[in-house]
């Protein structure tokens, strides 16, 4: 343990108040040992109460007055203190870089001390599962410098990322590209609601496989069907072969269809099951790290089948004072938590209500035990069928929120199915039918556009 470094970070926390406060939020008391430790926590206290640094002074009375020290601890502090308010200039960046770094190593060495304790058994809360996000923690620590968008100062950067093209993952569907803006973009949340049997898995399992066929790298967290199950659908898709037919093929044609299939990507896609209700984003988090440190494995894009049948890791089950609609919309922030730390678009789907399952116009009304859900989300839409869509072949697709652009272009339309492939494609323009751009102030109260040239003859201003 360094001591000297541990002296000149509490020191410059005593008398360098620019210092202060850009470093006191990432410094934590288990950072130093012994009597620093429990100086750092009375500077912490007389920071948050007077909002200044303390004098001297002030200082040794307030350690006069303290009872967290032992007899040896006082008599250790009462020798430092003379030395933290000496007058002393340090080279500022210097000074910054050195706190950080000395941050970044008491938390690894206080990480893995904290591992063994877990390994040994002598933890009581936590257990093995825990290692990975505790590591991860430790090697994330760093000092965070934005303070926040100057909105005059920094008018540049703001027209910059107007013109900045987002990485986006398309679909291989147009309209879906149309209502997003070519995909969906990283750190968001999009949530497909729909009866069941409609065909929430079904679009999920189809977007999984069209993203893999582009390359990338996919996740895909099933709570309602089988690892097997949902592979079977996406092989369905893919190596373009009914679902019914795959126990058919034989293993040499199977083997070479999927070895086909390799050559034309160089993505990967993952599966994992984990029992309904049972799992949350705290295992979601130490299972995308475990992927990380044994396979070498980032997902570009994760799928959750399905929301409402996750667990919260903030709220204990459904019981006591918790209702549905906070108990979702925790589960809806966690997820959508989840996509900004780890810096990917989640997928995730909804059930509609009872009522909702019967409805050709499904609206946020109809999003099962929670509205919650929809306030968090980033897209939001409704799959509708009814008996004549699904004679077509077709599904219908209703827009109920889009924060990637006007949810009220395309707010309608429908796109084609093929279940016995597990797949949905594009159909012919002149089967959109649904579509109606025209904006609401346009309209009569009947629903059509008006189109009496003379309906405001006569109007004066």
């Amino acid at each position: 343990m360094n001591t000297n470094i541990e002296q000149v970070v509490l020191k410059n926390i005593l008398t360098n108040e620019k210092y202060m406060r850009k470093v006191l939020p990432f410094v934590k008391p288990d950072y130093f040992e012994g009597t620093y430790k429990i100086l750092f926590k009375e500077a912490g206290k007389f920071v948050g109460k007077y909002n200044k640094l303390p004098t001297a002074e002030a200082f040794k009375i307030e350690i006069d007055n303290a009872d967290s020290f032992n007899e040896e601890q006082y008599r250790h502090a009462v020798e430092i203190i003379p030395n933290l308010f000496e007058e002393e200039k340090a080279d500022e960046q210097w000074l910054y870089e050195s706190t950080e770094k000395w941050c970044q190593d008491r938390a690894l060495y206080n990480a893995v001390m904290e591992s063994i304790s877990i390994i040994d058994g002598k933890h009581t809360k936590l257990t093995k599962n825990a290692l990975p996000e505790i590591l991860t923690k430790a090697l994330g620590v760093s000092f965070d410098t934005n303070v926040g968008h100057d909105y005059i100062e920094n008018a540049d950067e703001r027209y910059e990322f107007y013109h900045r093209d987002e990485e986006r993952i398309p679909f291989d569907l147009e309209y879906f590209n149309l209502i997003t803006k070519g995909g969906l973009p990283n750190k968001t949340l999009n949530i497909c609601l729909a009866g069941t049997g409609v065909g929430k898995s079904l679009f999920m399992c189809h977007c999984a496989a069209s993203a893999l066929s582009q390359g990338r790298n996919i996740l895909y967290i099933t709570m309602e069907m089988a690892e097997e199950r949902i592979a079977e659908r996406i092989d369905a898709n893919l190596l373009d072969c009914p679902i019914d037919q795959l126990p058919n093929l034989s293993k040499d044609m199977f083997a070479d269809r999927v070895y086909k299939l390799s050559t034309r990507t160089s993505g990967k896609l993952i599966i994992k099951e984990y029992p309904t209700g049972q799992a949350s984003t705290s295992h979601f988090r130490a299972l995308l790290n475990e992927l990380k440190l044994k396979k070498s494995f980032e997902p570009e894009m994760i799928f959750i089948d399905y929301l409402n049948i996750c667990a919260s890791s903030r709220m204990k089950g459904m019981g006591g004072a918790i209702n549905s609609y906070n108990y979702i919309k925790a589960i809806a922030e966690e997820i959508r938590g989840l996509a900004v730390e780890f810096d990917v678009p989640i997928v995730s789907a909804t059930q509609t209500t009872r009522s909702g399952y019967s409805n050709s116009d499904i609206g946020l009304e109809d999003t099962s035990e929670s509205f919650g859900l929809p306030a968090t989300a980033d897209l939001m839409f409704a799959i509708i069928s009814t008996e004549e869509l699904e004679s077509m072949g077709q599904l219908a697709v209703k827009q109920l929120k889009n924060r990637y652009n006007d949810p009220t272009y395309k707010k309608r339309f429908v796109i084609g199915v093929d279940r016995s492939k597990m797949r949905l494609y594009d159909v012919n323009e002149s089967e959109q039918t649904l579509i109606d751009d025209t904006p609401v102030f346009d309209k009569t109260a009947t629903g059509k556009a008006i189109i009496n040239e003379k309906a405001f003859e006569g109007f004066k201003l």
